[in-house]
């Protein structure tokens, strides 16, 4: 018996309960990660960003999964930033709107000029549509 491209997940999906594809949040919207990578330069901004960026970014609905210079290589040859910061937002709008705004611009531009900053905003997709993702 031949079987329709993707039918092994959709049963999967209906055994598991788990949806193939993307990362969805509470309105069903696709999930974005923030990824950043942080080289402090001049640490006299580090305090108070922490101190006010952090509930500002709660309260535009991220949450931070890691903020932490524990980061160990397991592949490639690029030099290692001292801090990588990963927040989960419930849309990408979520997360431009909070980037963009008025209220976090004088803490980001106090850390763009104490850091040297990679900043990358990643959709919580599989494009493959093969991994299992809670929904």
């Amino acid at each position: 018996m031949r079987r329709r491209c993707g039918e092994d997940a959709e049963k999967k999906e209906t055994i598991t309960g788990l949806k193939t594809g993307y990362y969805k949040s509470a309105g069903g919207r696709m999930k974005y990660y923030l990824i950043a990578e942080l080289e402090i330069t001049d640490q006299s901004w580090v305090a108070d960003y922490i101190k006010n960026v952090t509930g500002m970014v709660e309260r535009h609905g991220g949450r931070y999964l890691a903020r932490t210079p524990k980061v160990e290589r397991i592949e490639g040859e690029r030099k290692l930033a001292g801090i990588f910061v990963i927040v989960e937002w419930p849309s990408k709008e979520s997360a431009v709107a909070f980037y963009e705004s008025e209220e976090y611009r004088p803490y980001r531009q106090k850390r763009i000029a104490g850091a040297r900053n990679e900043f990358f905003l990643v959709a919580g997709e599989d494009i493959a549509k093969a991994a299992q993702t809670a929904g």
